[in-house]
């Protein structure tokens, strides 16, 4: 099963410079919790993004980079969509974590989106391509009100309608 996992504001923002938009309060740790045991599936500018290995998650990378996929032998790295999803167990559960190109070519396989809809429009150079909603159910949504140093928030869950 592939889940989608990504926090976008209003204006479909997801990042800019290679970094993260905001530091929402519960963000990080609702991701770890449902991230946790799972494969994380990543395009390379996402993985350089991270502080280091996530632990206890496997990285797949998809990088057309070879060099650079040599030089990463820790990681499991994937030069196409097509290779990389001949690879995924279909008995296993999957996290795609970014970025926005990652998301575009991946979206018609996700099974499941884990969406932070951040109640805020910031300038950014990485959008998320709002899924068509007649493909997505809301299973489930949890508000989370404004505070001094965040805008308000939602974490929702969109299951796949059945019949796509």
């Amino acid at each position: 099963m592939l889940n989608l996992i990504v926090a976008v504001g209003k204006n479909g923002a997801i990042g800019k410079d290679n970094r993260l938009l905001w530091h929402l309060p519960g963000d990080l740790p609702r991701f770890k919790e449902l991230t946790m045991g799972h494969p994380l599936i990543m395009g390379r500018k996402t993985f350089e993004s991270l502080p280091g290995m996530l632990p206890g998650r496997p990285h797949l990378v998809l990088t057309r980079d070879r060099a650079w996929a040599k030089a990463h032998p820790a990681l499991c790295c994937y030069p196409s969509v097509t290779e990389l999803l001949d690879a995924l167990d279909p008995h296993r559960e999957y996290f795609i974590i970014g970025g926005g190109e990652i998301y575009r070519a991946l979206l018609p396989y996700t099974d499941r989106l884990y969406l932070t809809e951040v109640d805020d429009a910031p300038a950014a150079d990485t959008f998320f391509l709002q899924p068509d909603a007649r493909d997505w159910i809301c299973r489930e949504r949890r508000s989370v009100a404004a505070g001094d140093t965040h805008p308000a928030y939602d974490f929702a869950t969109y299951v796949r309608r059945a019949n796509n």
